[in-house]
């Protein structure tokens, strides 16, 4: 029903990830090439035809469109008191670090992690403490003996957890998540848990919400949700927050209301009701064009490039790839490869600890551009 093979020029829009040279090939920073589902446009359109775009507030229906949502395709149900809008999720976890937190705090990241979290702790004078995953050589875990010590230290007051995990595509297990939360509650940590690439997973596939595990969980956490990554609708600015605990929201926010973030504009309400009320078709048929993707990777790097290794994710458009083996550290490699080939993928380093020799590629692009980019590492391998 929807066309995904469709190549869409994006030069020239203000892009940024198209903001390129002519000869190269943007695979790095996480939105899609694909355009967002006809039915949220038409929403788009619909409020194109009122002329003024002033103020806006949220009406009920985009607190009715998170709660069914996440009830019916998540199993997480959720009060409308709960929830507050917010101008998408790092403006706040800053917001939230700022003003949840005190200078010189340490905020607990299980690494590697998402790069712009760093610089949401860095940022705002608090401390980044990674607790470094386990990586057996196809897949990560939590070593849980690194998360306590670093739960425990006594300038540990944050803890921030991707779920699914970015950059790896890990979707963790309820026991995961329910002892990360048990250690938290134990030292005294609070949780923010971005789930924000939640509905980007493999067919059949499902994640667990952070505070659907356990009265602890919901009790002690800050849920950041959101259409964005979903629906490739960043630009907006559009996310909510789901704060169960009283005093914990109050805090919330006070915090978003204080830095201006907590007011939706004229189109990031009507982009959330429509994604969550109209997109559902839409969003299986690109779960499905994506994990085509990621199979088509997996076979050519199999057959073509055996010198790096998929790190299999069930969630996400992002690809983690192992390099090791190639025996060059990520920002030199990924440097090497735009240079020669025009391939524009992250390196690993910009993750934290255990991204040194990894590169991050996204592939939620047509696959004819897929194609494109793989025979381009490819040639940047050989020219090593």
């Amino acid at each position: 029903m929807y066309d995904f093979d469709k190549i869409i020029d994006r030069r020239n829009t203000d892009s940024i990830k198209w903001d390129i040279k002519e000869n190269e090939l943007p695979m790095w920073v996480a939105d899609m090439d694909f355009p967002t589902a006809q039915e949220i446009t038409e929403a788009f359109y619909e409020r194109l035809k009122h002329p003024v775009f002033g103020y806006s507030k949220l009406r009920d229906e985009w607190f009715d469109a998170y709660i069914n949502w996440w009830k019916r395709y998540h199993g997480l149900e959720m009060n409308r008191e709960h929830l507050m809008f917010c101008a998408g999720v790092v403006p706040a976890v800053s917001s939230i670090i700022r003003h949840l937190t005190k200078p010189d705090d340490k905020i607990v990241l299980l690494t590697p992690n998402y790069n712009h979290f760093y610089n949401c702790i860095r940022d705002n004078g608090r401390r980044v403490l990674e607790a470094e995953m386990h990586y057996n050589g196809t897949g990560y875990c939590i070593d849980y003996d690194i998360l306590e010590r670093a739960l425990s230290d006594l300038t540990a007051s944050l803890m921030i957890v991707c779920n699914p995990q970015n950059p790896t595509g890990t979707i963790w297990e309820k026991q995961d998540l329910q002892r990360i939360g048990e250690l938290c509650v134990r030292y005294d940590v609070t949780i923010v848990s971005d789930e924000i690439h939640c509905d980007i997973i493999t067919p059949d596939k499902e994640y667990v919400p952070f505070a659907s595990v356990s009265a602890l969980n919901r009790n002690n956490s800050i849920t950041c949700i959101a259409p964005t990554k979903a629906f490739n609708l960043a630009g907006l600015q559009t996310s909510a927050l789901y704060v169960p605990n009283e005093n914990i929201r109050k805090h919330v926010r006070a915090a978003i209301e204080k830095d201006e973030i907590s007011m939706p504009n004229s189109f990031a309400a009507a982009a959330a009701i429509s994604a969550f009320t109209k997109g559902r078709a839409w969003l299986e048929e690109l779960n499905a064009y994506v994990y085509h993707n990621k199979q088509i990777v997996r076979c050519f790097l199999q057959k073509e490039l055996p010198e790096i290794r998929l790190v299999w994710g069930d969630a996400t458009y992002l690809l983690w790839l192992d390099c090791t083996a190639l025996k060059t550290e990520s920002k030199e490699l990924a440097a090497k490869i735009r240079k020669n080939t025009g391939l524009y993928v992250m390196a690993g380093s910009y993750y934290g600890k255990g991204g040194t020799y990894f590169l991050r590629m996204n592939i939620a692009c047509p696959q004819t551009q897929l194609l494109d980019g793989l025979e381009r590492l490819k040639k940047a391998v050989s020219d090593l």
